[in-house]
């Protein structure tokens, strides 16, 4: 993965990488999260795509909801994940 050469393109990248990130790996999860904050682009929505403990995308968690809380468990290493859900 080359440098970009602004934050646009910075950004364009990574809305590129997020449209298919079922297929990425391990390295490239960590090139992109680089790439953000080399640039300071937050991703917001997007990092609930991947484990936080091991970067893997979410091919198939384990999803819970529970008391206006979203609870989703990695297929990989098994770290849990809550986030609120919010209306």
């Amino acid at each position: 993965m080359k440098k970009s050469k602004s934050k646009l393109e910075a950004e364009k990248q990574i809305n590129d990488f997020f449209n298919n990130i079922k297929e990425k790996s391990l390295k490239d999860v960590k090139k992109i999260k680089r790439l953000a904050m080399s640039y300071k682009i937050k991703l917001g929505e997007k990092r609930k795509l991947f484990c936080k403990k091991c970067l893997m995308p979410y091919k198939n968690p384990k999803i819970r909801i529970k008391n206006k809380t979203k609870i989703v468990i990695c297929e990989n290493c098994k770290s849990i994940s809550r986030w609120n859900i919010q209306n």
